[in-house]
């Protein structure tokens, strides 16, 4: 197939990029290529791409940021996705929609890819409403949520406590907010089972298991042989955001397993995996 990736210098796009290269033609777009909020320019990149399949990586991740620009982020965010769904529409492509958690509201232990949307923050109201393009368009598409998302990029959570864990005797971390996390190079491989099998609908992908911050912090802490006690948990109110988070973003899983994705690494094997990728000196984003 010939795949159009969207955002293919991020962390999600890059390792799509490279994981799906050997089956698929790959073809990568990125800021420099021009703004997805702008229709001709989408229009052009269709056009030109002659794309089977778009997977959509690019968005607007500034989860605080959205709340002082709500109208930047909704047009990166759904304005964008709408561009893609009417050239993926026109053009008979399918699309592949990389959502998230944060279009749940937290409330409960976890969601199901049924389960209404209903964001307690702008950032997930603009996927939200990108989904809502997404679902109804009338030839092929995929939503893949995510959540917790590491991997070979500039900035992540497992990056951040394993730098601190070298600078600090203390850490305090977030124990009331519980996920799933994801290891990028693991949500790849699920985009190419679906990309691959056409599959139609809405999934949920992340690595098998869930924790809170303070727990993955720890587990952190054990894969880079740092002592975890000297992690301490912590309320949420002692980290004031802009954007209110979900205190919890399970999401649970059975359309994978319904159309036969083989089961996910749990996430603490994800996190050793990435710890020894960062010690072997091959990350682009050490």
């Amino acid at each position: 197939m010939k795949i159009l990736v969207t955002g293919s210098e991020g962390m999600l796009g890059r390792t799509v990029m490279r994981r799906l290269a050997d089956d698929h033609v790959m073809t990568g777009v990125d800021l420099a290529d021009g703004d997805l909020t702008d229709p001709r320019t989408v229009k052009d990149i269709v056009a030109r791409t002659a794309p089977d399949w778009v997977v959509h990586c690019a968005a607007w991740t500034d989860v605080d940021g959205a709340e002082s620009s709500p109208d930047q982020a909704m047009a990166a965010n759904a304005g964008a996705t709408e561009n893609l769904a009417s050239e993926c529409g026109l053009s008979g492509a399918g699309l592949c929609f990389i959502s998230t958690d944060y279009v749940f509201d937290g409330r409960g232990d976890g969601f199901a890819e049924q389960d209404k949307r209903c964001p307690v923050n702008h950032y997930g109201l603009t996927k939200a409403r990108a989904e809502e393009i997404v679902e109804a368009m009338p030839g092929p598409w995929q939503i893949l949520r995510t959540s917790w998302l590491f991997g070979d990029g500039r900035v992540n959570f497992v990056k951040t406590i394993r730098y601190l864990l070298e600078t600090k005797d203390k850490l305090r971390v977030v124990d009331d907010q519980r996920g799933s996390p994801t290891y990028a190079e693991d949500l790849a491989d699920i985009i190419g089972f679906l990309v691959s099998g056409r599959f139609r609908g809405i999934f949920h992908g992340t690595n098998a298991g869930s924790a809170s911050w303070f727990e993955l912090a720890r587990e952190i802490a054990v894969g880079c042989g740092a002592d975890p006690e000297r992690i301490e948990p912590c309320p949420s109110s002692e980290y004031p955001t802009a954007a209110v988070r979900p205190a919890c973003s399970i999401l649970h899983s059975s359309n994978l397993e319904e159309v036969g994705c083989a089961a996910r690494p749990s996430w603490r094997d994800a996190v050793l995996r990435y710890l020894r990728f960062l010690d072997s000196g091959q990350a682009v984003h050490p």
